[in-house]
């Protein structure tokens, strides 16, 4: 991007004595207490000599990314107080809790959430003995830390968290700390292409600070051994320009960060002042800050004759304390002192009072930054009537145009109404998952080159699309906690690649819904498409339910599961699920033509119980029945009402319960799960002892692990997908799978003793019509007529 003015000539001096002596001394300080934290459990001011009794018994935590880090948070103070930034810290580099705790102390939030961590003598001894420590605190970034948006506890998600949380955020800067084995990973390394797709007018900025000091746990890492010149073309291709502070000796490193710390800022305000003063012009090199310190630097240097500093040895515990461990409690003792801690903190082991003044105040402090307790800022959504766009179903079975494909004019009006809080997130799969609708009102953001021939492209819209699910679910996952709403669209097969993400997010969740100040945000919504059953053209490599195996391992109070079976179903339930907080909802729907089942009304009474009897496909209102036949999502549902009818035509006295299950996790006990139905609510709608033949959309054996300890869980028998399937005709999946109606009818027949001779005959007539069908499938490519054109008529 060329510069409306030369940057260069802005102030960029270096630091005044007096500035470089508070910052060294408050970097020194930030050292001294994530060593603390590492070691201590008593004498935290080392008021006398040390002993094995102040030790740890367990020394566990990670110190060789901490002084860069503490290092990189002293800048950024600065420089919040010296412009008056709003700016968020994210720490990326895994373990990191030490700089983040220690930061958030210094500058007093931490002693304002947590007032018995208080700012003196006391309040440090718990600080340093809590870190790492059974009933403590978390050896990362934890929820239960200030100014933490973010868990490190997994790595790969920070600029992508970083990059969703300024969306819609002009005036955020969020600092992201991108370490350099963490940039080794697939979501980080796709993460840098973010940047065309911010607008520099109506979002914030992201300042990425690439930490490169050397080492993973054991290793080299990659980006740290390539030349300079070559790390420096990388970053411009991605479209940054790169600022690079490189060197050991404090003095240098303190004048050379500040400097460059002035000209990213710099940089970010041209872009925004360009953005807004010539429109259009071309998309702008982002700036970012290249970091090369020592790994562990400032710690030990040689521990029984291997370096440490500098090498893999300082990542975790450069230095084990023990009674075996010879000179190191002395060593440990140095260290601690070579941070001069006498000339920090007063005797009573508050900060003084001249280095303190380094700290923003109130909520420009980057613990307090109420952007990393994204409830405070939450608004609810403006929510149309989503019974306006209800499909008119004058009787069961009438065609559909697709379910996912009506709630798409649903969504598209919720954009119109939350121009700035609500964006659907997907990867390049929004018009294929038949969401078209939405761009009736908006395009997707995007702030790279557009040609001609290019659809829905802009600068600023609310539709973000990268062939990334990393990319996507790290976006959303940023704009929610930082207080906005969000839906994840993807097909259901490659939702996968997201299992260890949506781990992480679960997980912060459930911790944060535990943490009293903090607020719940907004619900994780995912909506699963383009699904196993309807993968013909595309064939095996998209046939995959199991993301919802995945999802109900996760903390009952946190997850929820919904399979409609039909169009009105799915508005109901997305309704439900956009105004929900603090969960992860997971919905699966299909987005080709089918059956419609239930008006409106029946729809809403239905989703709201979640599970319940479609009297009008039963026969056994005044009876008890001889066979239940339940069914969850909407091909079971097809396949199982195919089976009622031709059960109900050719076994007339038959009698049959149709079961609709929408949310799946009804299935489990009441004590198991917020939603599980009662032993007796069960046992009255499965019966204690008739056969079960259940048709589920995903794996069979996850209706079992439900149901394993209901009353009738032996005459359960569960169809559904188990790894069949091939290009091959819509119908066929489901005969490949033993799922469909045929099958269906075959295991009521098996499993009902009473049915006589009229149930044998029927059986081998089924058995005909499976060969009659592969027979019809093999010669004319598609599905028999009296398939493709059944309707529900009973």
């Amino acid at each position: 991007m060329k510069m409306i003015t030369d940057i260069t000539k802005n102030e960029n001096a270096p630091l005044t004595d007096d500035c470089l002596t508070k910052l060294d001394a408050y970097w020194r300080a930030a050292n001294y207490l994530s060593v603390g934290q590492l070691y201590l459990c008593d004498n935290p001011l080392l008021d006398e000599p040390l002993k094995m009794e102040h030790i740890k018994k367990m020394q566990l935590g990670h110190w060789g990314t901490t002084p860069g880090q503490n290092f990189i948070y002293t800048h950024l103070n600065r420089l919040i107080n010296r412009y008056e930034l709003n700016m968020l810290y994210i720490s990326g580099p895994g373990h990191g809790g030490p700089a983040v705790v220690a930061g958030t102390y210094l500058e007093g939030t931490y002693s304002e959430i947590y007032p018995e961590v208080s700012q003196d003598k006391a309040g440090m001894k718990k600080l340093f003995k809590q870190f790492s420590f059974p009933g403590g605190i978390s050896s990362h970034a934890s929820p239960q830390t200030p100014g933490s948006m973010h868990e490190g506890g997994e790595l790969g998600y920070s600029l992508s968290h970083a990059f969703g949380a300024v969306l819609d955020n002009p005036d955020l800067i969020v600092a992201c700390v991108v370490g350099d084995g963490e940039a080794e990973t697939g979501p980080l390394a796709t993460a840098w292409h973010s940047n065309k797709f911010l607008n520099p007018l109506t979002d914030g900025a992201v300042l990425p600070i690439l930490h490169l000091n050397g080492y993973k746990i054991s290793n080299p890492t990659v980006l740290a051994r390539l030349p300079h010149d070559e790390l420096e073309q990388l970053f411009q291709g991605y479209g940054y320009s790169p600022i690079f502070v490189e060197g050991s000796d404090p003095e240098f490193m303190h004048q050379a960060m500040a400097a460059a710390l002035e000209q990213a800022i710099h940089y970010l305000k041209q872009i925004k002042y360009n953005a807004a003063e010539h429109p259009g012009m071309e998309r702008p090199k982002w700036p970012m800050v290249i970091l090369r310190s020592p790994k562990g630097w400032t710690g030990p240097k040689i521990v029984d004759g291997k370096q440490i500093e500098g090498t893999f040895r300082s990542h975790q515990i450069p230095l084990t304390v023990s009674s075996a461990s010879g000179n190191h409690l002395q060593m440990l003792e140095s260290w601690l002192k070579s941070y001069r801690p006498g000339e920090l903190f007063d005797v009573n082991g508050r900060l003084k009072k001249e280095i303190a003044e380094i700290a923003p105040k109130g909520n420009r402090r980057m613990g307090a930054n109420p952007h990393a307790n994204g409830g405070l800022l939450l608004k609810e959504l403006r929510l149309p009537d989503f019974q306006q766009y209800a499909v008119n179903v004058p009787a069961s079975g009438v065609a559909g145009e697709g379910d996912v494909h009506v709630s798409g004019r649903f969504l598209r009006d919720v954009i119109s109404l939350n121009p700035q809080n609500f964006r659907v997130f997907g990867p390049d799969e929004t018009v294929s998952n038949k969401l078209e609708a939405v761009f009736e009102v908006t395009n997707r953001q995007w702030n790279a080159d557009v040609d001609s021939n290019d659809e829905y492209l802009a600068a600023t819209g609310r539709v973000m699309e990268m062939l990334s699910e990393h990319q996507c679910e790290g976006w959303l996952e940023g704009y929610l906690l930082t207080g906005r709403h969000g839906l994840f669209n993807c097909y259901e097969a490659f939702i996968h690649i997201v299992d260890s993400m949506f781990n992480q997010h679960a997980k912060w969740l459930k911790m944060t819904s535990e943490i009293p100040w903090r607020r719940k945000i907004a619900s994780l919504n995912i909506l699963l498409t383009s699904t196993v059953w309807r993968q013909d053209h595309n064939g095996f490599t998209h046939q995959d339910p199991g993301f919802i195996d995945h999802v109900i391992n996760k903390k009952s109070e946190i997850v929820r599961v919904y399979l409609p079976p039909d169009s009105n179903c799915l508005l109901s339930v997305m309704d439900h699920c956009l105004r929900s907080s603090h969960y992860v909802n997971v919905v699966v729907a299909g987005k080709h033509p089918s059956p419609q089942w239930l008006n409106m009304k029946n729809a809403v009474d239905h989703c709201t119980r979640g599970i319940g009897i479609w009297d009008w496909a039963s026969n056994d209102l005044d009876c008890d029945p001889d066979v239940v036949m339940a069914c969850c999502g909407d091909i079971p549902t097809l396949e199982t009402l195919a089976s009622v009818s031709i059960l109900r035509e050719h076994l007339p006295n038959l009698k049959i319960r149709v079961i609709n299950v929408v949310d799946l996790l009804k299935l489990e006990k009441q004590s198991g799960h917020p939603h599980g139905l009662s032993d007796h609510d069960f046992d009255s709608l499965f019966t204690t002892n008739k056969p079960v033949i259940f048709a589920f959309h995903g794996y069979p054996w996850l209706i079992h692990r439900l149901t394993y300890n209901r009353t009738n869980n032996n005459n359960i028998h569960v169809r559904g997908y188990k790894e069949e399937g091939t290009i091959t005709t819509s119908f066929d999946m489901t005969v490949l799978n033993e799922m469909d109606r045929f099958h269906l009818t075959i295991d009521v027949i098996d499993r009902v003793a009473t049915l006589g001779s009229k149930g044998t005959y029927l059986k081998q007539k089924l058995m005909d019509k499976l060969v009659e069908h592969k027979q019809f499938i093999c010669a004319y490519g598609e599905d028999m007529p009296e398939i493709k054109n059944w309707r529900w008529e009973v």
